[in-house]
């Protein structure tokens, strides 16, 4: 199926509910350029690049395990040539994303897809990169991946659908969470709502992908490398002991390390606040960087008074320092510790993040500086606003663009009422009826002297005119009801299809039914748009 996709540019600053320090890092970077390494330019990446310092052990190891785990997910030939690249020196064009339910949100296909072609832009520029997509098994907030919404097409709304997260999987580590049988019929609900040329072979990919024994990162990897086949992305799941065995020295020292850390971060706070930003993630006194699983559950690793709190356990530092050593898999980062841990792994030239994640990234950059020595080229990842044919036509309708859906409800509503409801004809009707009233009362006195049973005549008509009047203006009344109803109706499907839950829709709506529709040329149209330099909102009409 060939496209005829077009495409527009929405700055940042024009979205609702952009950050200070997001919008000031993409249009003014140098205002923000103390808190990162490099700049989000490609002179950035190749920096960056330069100050790589792998151990050959690490790097041979990590493609060890990443060639058995991408086996797994089903990953094709450009895949395992590209991790032939990354044993034999190739840096990685490193992003991430939580591994939600049927590929979760559009922005993490959007993540993989900016991957794959900064990887091939910084490989034209003479560093050879391969893309590398983390997988975000070891979150432990299952009621965030759990579900997703889609818009099937047409005018019958949003497609929701989530699987129950039961009372045992709580706070588990949720690439050790498996779906059960719960998602037979959930993947049949979804697969069915699919349309379009492509719909059987992504029903397929569902089918095979999300089955009771998987997991939410194992079932996620899947589907993701079906999404991606032939784009040579590698998937990394971080859960594996062998990767926490090469990860272990960054965890004893940013426990030797959990004081001055902290007091690192909660300065960089406050000197982020103070420059009018904000500090993505709160930094309390007694915080660590680190997570300990407890009886199964992901629990935050706290000090106090020389000791180490982790749920109801307790620990002396010698102990934890045991703990790394028998059982590595039991620590886990952090939000500001995990980039590091992630650059601890991977040969990493830049990471490619979100508007949150660039935030935080402003904070761990100080980690980086004490555990590390050095930080990847920070970038922002591609961003896409979808038009669909229908959503397209309304929008010419009512003479409106993206802006205008993206500033709400209430004044979406207060523009299309000026358009196409008659709201002055409702006004004009009151006002004559008001007139006419006037004008018959103004002959009742002269009739009266003239004869009085003229003022008989007078009431008649005046009944016989006002019941027409009023007749008609009942009937101007029900066809205006009738378009608020058409109005409520392309009301809702505006902001389903472009602002769903009051956010971009690109962090709520799942890809899978453009993918269904329009296959790989809708993946190729994304990747032409995503590029190192390119810091916009792409709106893309399908």
């Amino acid at each position: 199926m060939t496209s005829s996709m077009e495409s527009a540019c929405l700055p940042f600053s024009k979205i609702p509910h952009t950050t200070k320090l997001f919008s000031t890092f993409v249009e003014d970077f140098a205002r923000v350029a103390r808190y990162y390494e490099q700049p989000p330019k490609m002179a950035g990446v190749v920096a960056a690049a330069r100050k790589i310092d792998l151990a050959p052990q690490v790097r041979s190891g990590v493609v060890d395990v990443l060639r058995e785990q991408n086996k797994t997910f089903g990953a094709g030939a450009d895949t395992f040539r590209n991790l032939d690249r990354l044993a034999n020196g190739a840096a990685a064009i490193v992003t991430g994303q939580q591994v939600g339910l049927f590929t979760g949100p559009a922005y993490s296909l959007y993540k993989a897809i900016s991957a794959v072609k900064y990887a091939e832009e910084v490989s034209a520029k003479g560093i050879d990169a391969v893309p590398v997509f983390w997988l975000a098994t070891e979150d432990h907030d299952l009621a965030e991946v759990n579900h997703v919404a889609w818009n099937a097409g047409g005018e019958t709304g949003l497609s929701q659908f989530e699987l129950p997260e039961t009372e045992t999987e709580s706070g588990r580590r949720v690439g050790e969470v498996k779906l059960g049988p719960g998602i037979t019929a959930l993947v049949a609900k979804a697969a069915e709502s699919l349309q379009g040329g492509f719909a059987e072979e992504i029903g397929r990919a569902l089918r095979e992908s999300y089955t009771p024994e998987e997991t939410y990162g194992s079932a996620f990897g899947k589907l993701m490398a079906r999404l991606m086949a032939g784009r040579g992305i590698i998937f990394l799941d971080p859960l594996d002991e062998r990767l926490h065995r090469f990860s272990a020295n960054i965890y004893r020292r940013a426990l030797d390390d959990a004081d001055s850390l902290r007091d690192a971060l909660m300065a960089r706070s406050k000197e982020l606040e103070h420059a009018g930003f904000h500090a993505q993630v709160k930094v309390s006194g007694g915080s660590t960087l680190l997570f300990y699983n407890v009886d199964g559950r992901r629990e935050a690793l706290r000090s106090r008074n020389g000791k180490f709190y982790a749920g109801h356990a307790s620990f002396t530092l010698e102990e934890l320092h045991a703990a790394i050593e028998k059982n590595p898999e039991a620590i886990t980062p952090n939000v500001l510790l995990r980039p590091i841990v992630q650059d601890t792994l991977l040969p990493t030239a830049a990471y490619i993040a979100g508007p949150a994640e660039i935030a935080y990234m402003a904070q761990a950059q100080v980690v980086y500086q004490k555990l590390l020595g050095r930080m990847p080229a920070i970038l922002p990842r591609a961003s896409f606003t979808i038009l669909e044919p229908l959503v397209s036509r309304k929008l010419t309708k009512f003479g409106f663009e993206l802006g205008d859906v993206l500033r709400g409800r209430q004044q979406l509503r207060s523009r299309m009422e000026q358009k196409y409801l008659p709201r002055a004809l409702t006004r004009r009707f009151d006002a004559g009826e008001k007139a006419l009233r006037r004008l018959l009362k103004s002959f009742r006195n002269p009739l009266e002297k003239l004869d009085r049973t003229l003022v008989d005549a007078l009431d008649s008509g005046e009944r016989k005119m006002l019941h027409q009047f009023i007749k008609i203006k009942g009937k101007a009344g029900r066809a205006e009801n009738v378009r608020r109803d058409v109005l409520d109706r392309y009301e809702r499907l505006l902001l389903d299809a472009l602002y769903p839950h009051r956010e971009l829709q690109e962090r709520s709506l799942s890809p899978l039914p453009w993918i269904a529709g329009y296959g790989p040329a809708f993946l190729d149209k994304l990747s032409r748009l995503a590029s190192v330099e390119a810091h916009q909102h792409d709106v893309v009409s399908l």
